[in-house]
């Protein structure tokens, strides 16, 4: 199974009680038991695999604050300063550097949007800024090739998803959490319209809090307790190189490639245009709340239909929390990379970086990003079911945001003032009037 990640030792006793119970290990969860912890919270973190098992190791490392959504834009300032001091907390190597993203256009068409978003994110003071050909080469030396403009940052970064969420849960048990893998939270015990506790394939801890950071399994685990969360899967894929040399240090996307440079000297490399989606039954039960977000970006998304349909209709929707879960069937999702898409990557980006060229392919993975309608995550108390804090749908964005969002999860537990406003994040604006739209300027 790809990628490898760091190994995090397992806490071998659940607990009878605590203070909130973490449902999640990957980049979200870890950090909001870490932040939990820093408050003096008792946490306990159930992972139903190993930490960083899906998605928060499989994305490509990128921590940007350029082309987000407008409303995304104050959390990810916030992540992007918790991501500078995330070596020093976890006395450990996140991989966390400050090197720059660059975005290439092609067509005039394409930096105009560019520069559209630049007027959504001015108010910021963000040092993002439009390149013109000629200054393309001094931010990335070594192309082949020309390109209409770029929109490039240079205090964005990138960092190891391997090494990060691993750091972060080592920390957090430093500090007194409990991390659990191979312990899947079977669901909620309600008791008198509340949260009361967690039962788990080992047992129920009680608890008067939980923050649900299931990632693709958020909708599931929602839907056996009554709650319609909208959510979908989306297939992305990656490929890693063995070292290489004479390659840009700055991280960058075009048509048809984008990659990142690793500590190790090699690069992840995959297609920003060349994402997944299975034909599965939650398309039929959501297909309302994404239209809008299909119409918007059916182009870049390339749906198929196969056994994975066939694998989801399987999974059971409502269970008895005595009884074993999907969560126990299912331990890590691990679906097959799209290699024509990668394929395809490998082509365009060597014939751009002539460097790439002589690039070997170490090995490849695929992740399912957990998408919502408008594409910008939940991270939301639930007004039915007081005690439950729902952070999930990050929708390709997670890993970069992870530091604040994760803090921003811990404050709404805690009632501590949080650093920045949650109200774009709100559960509740599916359910609102015209519901939540996706960002008009799509980069």
């Amino acid at each position: 199974m790809a990628p490898r990640v760091d190994p995090v030792t397992s806490n071998e006793v659940l607990p009878e009680r605590t203070g909130v119970v973490v449902i999640g290990g990957g980049i979200i969860g870890t950090c909001t038991a870490l932040y939990l912890a820093q408050q003096g919270e008792q946490v306990v973190l159930c992972e139903k695999g190993h930490i960083a098992g899906e998605q928060s190791s499989r994305n490509w490392g990128w921590c940007r604050k350029m082309g987000r959504d407008p409303r995304e834009l104050p959390l990810i300032i916030d992540s992007m300063r918790r991501w500078e001091e995330m070596n020093r907390i976890t006395s450990a190597e996140t991989g966390f550097r400050h090197a720059g993203i660059i975005y290439l256009a092609d067509t005039e068409q394409e930096l105009e949007g560019y520069r559209s978003w630049m007027e959504h994110a001015r108010q910021y003071q963000l040092d993002t800024r439009v390149l013109a050909p000629a200054e393309i080469g001094a931010v990335m030396p070594g192309a082949a090739r020309g390109w209409s403009g770029a929109l490039y940052t240079p205090s964005d970064g990138r960092a190891e998803p391997q090494l990060a969420a691993p750091a972060i849960a080592r920390a957090a048990q430093a500090l007194g959490a409990v991390v659990l893998t191979g312990c899947a939270a079977r669901g909620i015990d309600v008791q008198g319209g509340r949260v009361a506790g967690v039962v788990t394939e080992r047992g129920r801890v009680a608890c008067a809090s939980v923050v649900l950071a299931g990632g693709a399994w958020s909708g599931l685990f929602c839907g056996n307790l009554g709650i319609r969360l909208p959510q979908l899967k989306v297939l992305a894929s990656v490929m890693r190189t063995e070292p290489l040399d004479g390659g840009p240090d700055c991280s960058a996307t075009g048509a048809g490639f984008g990659f990142r440079k690793r500590l190790d000297g090699g690069y992840n490399v995959s297609n920003r245009s060349g994402n997944g989606f299975d034909i599965v039954p939650d398309a039929f039960r959501y297909f309302r709340d994404f239209l809008p977000l299909l119409r918007q970006q059916g182009g870049g998304i390339r749906l198929r239909v196969g056994r994975r349909f066939i694998e989801e209709a399987r999974l059971a929707r409502r269970w008895a929390l005595d009884r074993p879960s999907p969560f126990e069937q299912v331990r890590t999702l691990d679906p097959a990379p799209d290699t024509a898409m990668l394929a395809s990557a490998r082509g365009a980006i060597a014939a751009a970086f002539p460097a790439f060229g002589a690039m070997r392919v170490a090995e490849s993975w695929a992740g399912l990003m957990d998408v919502t309608p408008d594409a910008v995550p939940i991270i939301s108390g639930i007004d039915a079911l007081p005690g439950l804090v729902v952070a999930t749908g990050f929708s390709g964005h997670g890993f970069g945001i992870g530091p604040g969002a994760g803090r921003l999860a811990a404050d709404l537990v805690t009632g501590t003032t949080p650093a920045v406003d949650p109200a774009p994040f709100r559960f509740a604006r599916f359910s609102e009037p015209g519901g939540s739209r996706p960002y008009s300027v799509a980069i």
